[in-house]
């Protein structure tokens, strides 16, 4: 075999090849494209449109602050995958991503998958904790509900946290044991940020989903050993209130949260924040990876 590879192969096949790799054939060079240093978005695109992580961002980061009367859009319990948090498979037509695919013309033997149509954040916010087998502690169905607090009405989760946006209130979700295990999918993290999730508070978290959720921004925490929504008595329609943030988080810094029932008494807790080193510090300090990664190329 070595002795047939030896006598086969040459440099100038690769050289050929490679010479004209970007040429295509005819039909790839029939196809019209844009051209220039910026992308031109297709506003009527239903697979690519541009995304909205950089929306705002000034050259420095805002300082961090506690997070005030947050409602929990989630609550769930252990090993929750990534496909939970964000499927790849088929957009039921009922659900908040097919209804956004047909309000914008597609037709549903034209839906594709949620993996097909990862460039679209519409569609893809739309999906995240879309799974039709998710299981919402908030409500007794099944799938891409939960309820709005405090009138606890029954809605999409999207939905939901679309109210919560115009309200001006902070999400988190809770969870039990591994959450985010399965397959490192981007949009599981990508996803909760723009549904407005700041805080994710688990029993524990699987190891790359918790680097993803400080890349993107979104704060990992975790109950202190033996602690657990159940054992703490949290029902998850409670507001929460964390602090220390704003006062300069360090790697692994224990925080309080404050539960205060509708009409009830207070509860207060702490948990560990999942800071591992200096570097998730900075990404959450800048609101993620993405926007600290731009503020460094304007800085040059």
């Amino acid at each position: 075999m070595n002795e047939a590879i030896r006598t086969s192969l040459k440099v100038d096949m690769f050289t050929r090849e490679y010479a004209r790799i970007f040429d295509g054939d005819e039909n790839w060079q029939r196809m019209s494209a844009p051209t220039g240093p910026i992308y031109e978005w297709d506003q009527k695109s239903t697979y690519v449109r541009e995304p909205s992580f950089f929306e705002g961002i000034g050259p420095q980061p805002a300082a961090l602050t506690d997070i005030i009367g947050a409602r929990a859009l989630v609550v769930l319990g252990d090993s929750i995958t990534t496909d939970h948090i964000s499927p790849a498979g088929s957009i039921p037509p009922d659900s908040p991503a097919g209804r956004y695919l047909i309000e914008h013309g597609v037709e549903r033997t034209e839906f594709n998958s949620y993996g097909a149509r990862r460039g679209n954040h519409e569609v893809m916010v739309r999906g995240t904790f879309a799974n039709i087998r998710l299981r919402n502690q908030l409500t007794s169905r099944e799938g891409y509900w939960t309820i709005h607090l405090p009138a606890k009405q029954e809605m999409t989760i999207f939905e939901a946290s679309e109210h919560y946006r115009e309200e001006r209130v902070p999400l988190i979700a809770i969870a039990g044991k591994e959450y985010g295990s399965g397959s490192s999918r981007d949009w599981a993290a990508k996803g909760p940020l723009l549904l407005g999730v700041r805080a994710v508070i688990a029993e524990s978290f699987e190891r790359i989903h918790r680097s993803n959720l400080v890349g993107m921004g979104i704060l990992p925490l975790e109950f202190q050993s033996g602690d657990s929504p159940q054992s703490l008595g949290l029902q998850g329609t409670e507001a929460f209130t964390i602090r220390g943030l704003e006062s300069g988080l360090k790697p692994g810094q224990r925080v309080e949260v404050e539960a205060v029932p509708d009409g009830g008494s207070s509860r207060r807790f702490t948990v560990s924040c999942r800071l591992d080193n200096q570097t998730d510090v900075e990404y959450l300090r800048h609101g993620g990876v993405l926007p600290m990664v731009l503020r460094q190329v304007m800085a040059r």
